[in-house]
């Protein structure tokens, strides 16, 4: 993934916007109450909730170069005209010249109000957040950086899998959560914490431990990590950052998922009482590569099905599909073939939301707007370049809001 020169920030004040501009109004009053769960709704004001929304890692590094803003809000206005009301984005940087955390506790002042930006204008549009904290991989610094930099403190690490057990690593994500949690926004003047704009916090991008198959050590880390989240911030979910593969917890469930065995467990990870609600990433191209697209739709639905039935029958958790998507690079492909795979996710979403089901929405992968070439990666959708797209996205938007108000009290 592509990092983004860095320039300095101009202080904007989004709230004036705001102020300034009436017709959004509305849309900043939609996210004064936090959002809760029960059972496996998610709730707004003692209603059920129901999203539609999309990926888009790069806002905060976008935001942080004035002569960028432009597409952060951009591409909030297109979401939120396709009626579009959640964004899952990272709110991490690791080491390197354009971080966001230089080093442990050392951070980039510039990069943190690029961010201050992004919540602010999310809130103009109407749009929640979901918030990731750190990555798995390599981009953006992830696990690897984190034990790189207890290394240069003396510590014997011989994998990056000792993230998730390391107490120095251990004690650096902590220290990175709280000051990102109980941070004050310099626009907004309101801490991270009490902004009901954050629809929840990510604990980690894709977290895996190939190391130990058998589960205990991310189980054990989301365990802490979870607890630790909420000890300083009450207000806002949490989730893991699972992909959703099955584990040793589900015979069964191991066969939606042959050979990838990552150190996760779909159950046994969701059912740890701080995590509020299950997530599932889903890529038939990629789970099924060199398979035709009526294997992969056919793929894609049996796991929908599953992780769908689980986490009514079994989790009692809403489920949000927070990644999912078609890459354009596979020979053959058209713009009506990811269209399929987009109306297969949608279907089985607003059919479980329609008869009371855990599955609650979606987010596809990614967003991008005009200019930002460097940023695609076959899975792009532009809203004004893909109508057909466009236009299944919109419906969805609707049929996903009016049950929300059919639910209203």
């Amino acid at each position: 993934m592509a990092m983004l020169a860095q320039e300095t920030i101009q202080d904007e004040s989004c709230d004036s916007i705001i102020q300034d501009d009436e017709s959004h109004n509305r849309h900043a009053e939609a996210a004064e109450s936090f959002i809760r769960t029960n059972g496996v709704h998610f709730m707004l004001n003692g209603n059920p909730l129901f999203v539609n929304g999309f990926n888009a890692y790069w806002l905060m590094n976008m935001a942080s170069d004035p002569s960028q803003r432009d597409k952060v809000s951009t591409a909030f206005k297109e979401a939120s005209i396709n009626g579009l009301t959640v964004a899952r984005t990272w709110a991490f940087n690791d080491g390197g010249s354009n971080a966001l955390q230089y080093s442990p506790g050392s951070y980039n002042e510039q990069m943190f109000k690029g961010l201050d930006f992004v919540i602010c204008e999310a809130r103009r549009y109407g749009i929640r957040l979901i918030l990731s904290l750190v990555n798995n991989y390599d981009n953006f610094g992830g696990k690897k950086q984190y034990v790189q930099w207890a290394k240069n403190q003396g510590e014997n690490i011989g994998s990056d899998d000792e993230f998730f057990s390391n107490s120095v690593v251990k004690g650096y994500y902590k220290n990175h959560v709280k000051t990102l949690i109980t941070r004050y926004n310099a626009q907004t003047g309101v801490a991270y914490m009490n902004d009901p704009t954050i629809f929840a916090w990510e604990l980690m991008n894709e977290p895996r431990c190939p190391s130990d198959a058998s589960g205990r050590t991310i189980q054990a880390w989301i365990t802490e990590m979870a607890a630790h989240v909420k000890s300083i911030d009450s207000n806002h979910l949490v989730e893991a950052g699972l992909e959703g593969f099955y584990g040793p917890s589900s015979s069964s469930g191991l066969q939606t998922n042959p050979g990838f065995q990552l150190g996760t467990d779909f159950i046994s990870n969701n059912q740890i009482s701080g995590i509020d609600f299950a997530t599932l990433h889903t890529y038939p191209d990629q789970m099924l590569t060199n398979s035709s697209d009526q294997s992969q739709l056919q793929f894609l639905n049996n796991t929908l099905d599953a992780h769908i039935r689980d986490s009514s029958n079994i989790l009692n958790k809403p489920l949000l599909v927070t990644e999912f998507g078609k890459t354009c690079k596979d020979p053959g492909y058209n713009c009506s073939k990811r269209d399929d795979l987009f109306q297969a996710v949608y279907s089985k979403i607003y059919d479980s939301a329609r008869t009371g089901g855990a599955a609650a929405g979606s987010l596809f992968w990614q967003l991008l707007v005009e200019g930002m070439d460097s940023l695609k990666d076959g899975y792009e959708v532009l809203l004004n370049e893909t109508p057909t797209t466009a236009r299944i996205i919109s419906s969805q938007s609707r049929r996903l809001g009016l049950l929300s108000q059919l639910h209203s009290k």
